[in-house]
């Protein structure tokens, strides 16, 4: 055991190898879990983790086992989450742990799959959640100041972690009870606000870790991006490297709480993908720095149901590229081929958890990592740093072939068992099918924008801030104006028409002149700040001037974004009047929070018919901004998961039998999609894709959530899309790739690159092809053993190709729900192409087996 240089360290560790010394167990006797330099310590072993992030609220508790389950098979140890303070307690004192808020199911669901829980509790999470996780009314207590040394904040956090501690003793999930908690979380990314505020910032982090340890749980707390966490906290990295972290004293261990797996999307952007390749070399470069957990964030990112994604502007899909796409399905390569580094990396374990590295240079951009334990063990990872070129590297008497930006694991210091940048899993395409369903019955409702609800409106001189008005109770607040219009004004008489001038923050906006829509404006997530400038038609006499202002999601990152505006805050003005310029700011203006049809709740199967729809057969005709639209729709066959093509719309809400599946917008992605390679440093303007199109079109729509029959859909449309456009599509795995290159000719002892295990490594390279549970391969579209050229969906034959390729896959795989074949001369009749490194490049088509 290391030596430590705290009391409560070291006689946690007494205490656990005590318990094994007497032969009772910590399972008999509830062990607290603690840790050392090297690693989280758990009945008295030290753990090398992987670990994943699952939002229980971005699912629903029908896939929460099959999510877990995956990411177990995918050799996960650990499923992390945050905890949702403004779900668990939308007003004060009032709690929600009920459906997709319910904690205990999701973390009993863990312990059921035999893995650990690291509790996040925050509870500012950022997480690209509405107001970071914070309920709105907490904005609202008097006095209060966020996430700094304020008493009234203070002491409603404490609150909330004081419930959830005891709601997590209450059912023994701590590990310390049996349970499968190891680790907690209190703040979350707080070292650069606490900079900030200087003196103030580390005295609020000192109390959060001094009051989160007060809770006596029986596990570590963890600080991330928190460089002065106090003892006993552990000061843990983010990002999407974090092989240069070390924690701030010699005696904790070195975590990675968020290894971003991905990026989230914004409406308007683009979608990221970062290259599994460079994923797995960020993993191995922090192991082999002595990193002992990892956590990838994403595991699975899910869905943003309702309102809550933050951002603002975060789209409803917060799939994030993870191994566990937005539906639950397993995306390749990522899932397998981190499938494979985590399997590598378990059989360094006893090596990494016990020795320090030996470091020596095997180039100008190459190393190796040497860990050897007193009891004989070994593991070596050879990194090469190189961007642009393979190297050939020599290491203990032998050499190895290292592919550019990649790092090979050597468990026994001799065969390597993986390389990062060598992906020998196959590649999954998806697709969105047309379902068996037809949405049918379409009518529709007009918001009545002559006149609003008089009994639910207020009027005031000037311009409110919006939260302020709403409380986020909706995302629409009505600003009403009147002006009135001389007759002599010379744009009557054909003239130049006056130009309405808006200025708003709020994110979202459109403009009613006499309750016709004038035109829309929006801001983005960089800049929330814009103007709305266009002609406007008056009459002579009365004008009423609507302004509806929407937010698309509040804040969840930035110093005391609690006081951030949302909304039309001015200056509002008609300019090119006769008179000049008419400034409105301070007008007498009336607001209206939310809808009618919200406060008539026509989103519910009950709520429905308070209201006289019109039939849909006017619809196509007569497409009209601010309209709710209804229509049913059977539950079509299948297990697939469901979503809606939403791209005949333009910016709503929509649910489905009274369950929100959040907003949508058919806003088009601007970026830049022209390149992305695995290799060098990644951000996420690297590896873009989606520019020209929709940045989402399809709206997840959860089985559960459906009966057999009349299932009403209902959404509310802003700007007058066309409703009988949207499908209800399938997302199925239509084919399986797999693109596998030979072993290089000219190395003698070729063994030293195999993926197996070691003592299978005389065994030669195979491609592996495997359709889901209930389909086999019906097809082959592509075969090419030789230097086929692209990517999975759109392989060619390149110069070089075997012409029995075809026919010898089908032979091996058709009628097979899975197939292996080796990639060697005498397989494909003859070496097509001698002296040339080869591969063997197939796309797959599964099916329903006859």
């Amino acid at each position: 055991m290391e030596r430590m240089n705290t009391k409560f360290h070291s006689i946690s560790l007494w205490f656990c190898f005590a318990c094994i010394t007497v032969l009772l167990g910590c399972s008999s006797v509830k062990c607290t879990v603690t840790y050392d330099r090297k690693a989280i310590v758990i009945n008295g072993q030290r753990r090398l983790l992987i670990s994943g992030s699952i939002h229980y609220p971005r699912s629903t508790p029908e896939m929460w086992e099959d999510l877990i389950n995956k990411a177990k098979e995918g050799g996960l140890d650990v499923i992390e989450t945050y905890v949702f303070w403004n779900v668990h307690e939308p007003s004060p004192g009032n709690y929600n742990f009920e459906g997709r808020y319910d904690l205990v199911r999701f973390v009993k669901t863990i312990q059921k799959a035999g893995l650990y829980a690291h509790l996040r509790l925050g509870p500012y999470v950022c997480a690209e959640w509405n107001f970071g996780g914070f309920p709105v009314w907490l904005k609202y207590v008097p006095g209060i100041s966020f996430r700094t040394d304020n008493e009234p904040f203070k002491m409603a956090m404490k609150g909330f972690a004081e419930k959830i501690v005891r709601l997590m003793k209450s059912e023994n999930l701590y590990e310390s009870q049996g349970g499968p908690i190891i680790l907690s979380q209190i703040e979350n990314e707080y070292g650069p606000q606490a900079k900030a505020l200087g003196a103030v910032g580390h005295k609020y982090a000192s109390w959060a870790a001094n009051m989160a340890v007060g809770l006596d749980t029986g596990v570590p707390w963890v600080m991330c991006k928190e460089e002065d966490a106090p003892d006993p906290v552990i000061n843990t990295c983010n990002g999407f490297y974090c092989d240069t972290f070390s924690p701030n004293k010699p005696y904790k261990p070195t975590i990675w709480t968020e290894a971003w797996s991905g990026w989230f999307s914004e409406f308007g952007g683009t979608i990221h993908e970062r290259p599994v390749q460079d994923l797995a070399f960020a993993v191995a470069r922090f192991v082999q720095k002595g990193g002992s957990f990892v956590n990838y964030y994403m595991y699975h990112g899910g869905t943003n149901f309702g309102r809550t994604a933050g951002g603002p502007f975060i789209t409803t899909s917060y799939d994030y590229d993870a191994p566990l796409d937005e539906y639950g399905l397993i995306r390749q390569p990522k899932y397998g081929h981190l499938k494979e580094l985590h399997r590598a990396i378990k059989l360094c374990e006893k090596a990494l958890v016990s020795a320090d590295p030996t470091v020596t240079s095997l180039g100008s951009l190459q190393q190796a990592h040497v860990y050897s334990s007193n009891t004989g063990d070994c593991a070596a990872f050879l990194s090469n740093y190189n961007t642009k070129s393979a190297t050939r590297v020599f290491f203990n008497n032998m050499h190895y072939n290292l592919p550019p930006w990649s790092i090979s694991i050597l468990p026994d210091c001799r065969n390597v068992v993986f390389n990062t940048a060598k992906v020998g899993v196959q590649t999954t395409k998806m697709e969105m099918l047309p379902s068996n369903s037809e949405i049918f019955s379409w009518d529709t409702f007009n918001e009545d924008l002559s006149s609003l609800d008089e009994s639910s409106t207020f009027s005031t001189i000037g311009l409110l801030e919006q939260i302020n008005v709403t409380r986020d109770a909706s995302d629409y607040l009505w600003y009403t104006t009147d002006v009135d219009i001389g007759p002599s004004e010379s744009f009557l008489r054909g003239g130049e028409l006056p130009t309405l001038i808006v200025q708003s923050t709020g994110h979202a906006l459109h403009v009613f002149v006499n309750g016709r829509l004038s035109g829309s404006a929006s801001g983005t997530r960089e800049n929330r700040r814009f103007t709305f400038k266009e002609k406007v038609n008056l009459r002579s006499g009365s004008n009423k001037i609507s302004l509806l202002s929407v937010a698309v999601g509040l804040p969840n990152i930035g110093g005391h974004y609690e006081t951030w505006n949302t909304g039309v805050l001015g200056p509002v003005a008609l300019l090119g009047l006769d008179r000049g310029k008419q400034d409105l700011s301070w007008a007498k203006w009336t607001y209206q929070v939310g809808l009618k049809g919200e406060s008539l709740n026509l989103v519910s199967p009950n709520g429905i018919a308070s209201v006289e729809w019109m039939q849909g057969s006017l619809i196509a005709e007569k497409q009209q901004p601010l309209t709710w639209h209804k229509a049913y729709f059977n539950a079509p066959d299948g297990d697939e998961p469901l979503a809606l093509d939403m791209s005949s719309m333009g910016k709503g809400q929509v649910w489905v039998n009274g369950q929100s599946l959040g907003r949508y917008w058919t806003a088009f992605a601007t970026g830049n999609c022209n390149e992305c390679s695995y290799a060098g440093t990644f951000r996420p303007p690297k590896c873009q894709l989606g520019c020209g199109r929709p940045t989402q079109r399809w709206y997840h729509l959860p089985r559960s959530w459906l009966k057999p029959s009349q299932n009403l859909l209902v959404l509310f449309e802003e700007l007058g899309g066309n409703p009988t456009g949207i499908t209800l599509v399938k997302r199925s795995l239509t084919s399986v790739c797999a693109n596998v290159a030979e072993y290089h000719p000219n190395i003698k002892n070729w063994q030293i690159e195999s993926y197996g295990r070691p003592e299978e490594s005389h065994h030669k390279p195979k491609v592996h092809l495997s359709c889901d549970p209930g389909l086999v391969i019906s097809a082959i579209k592509f075969a090419s053993f030789g230097t086929p050229l692209g990517a999975c969906g759109s392989f060619q034959q390149g110069t070089c190709h075997a012409p029995m390729s075809h026919s010898i896959i089908e032979k091996k795989c058709i009628g097979q729900q899975r197939c292996l074949v080796t990639i060697s001369n005498s397989n494909f009749g003859r070496d097509p192409c001698p002296n040339v490194l080869k591969r063997l490049s197939v796309e797959a088509v599964c099916a329903p087996k006859n």
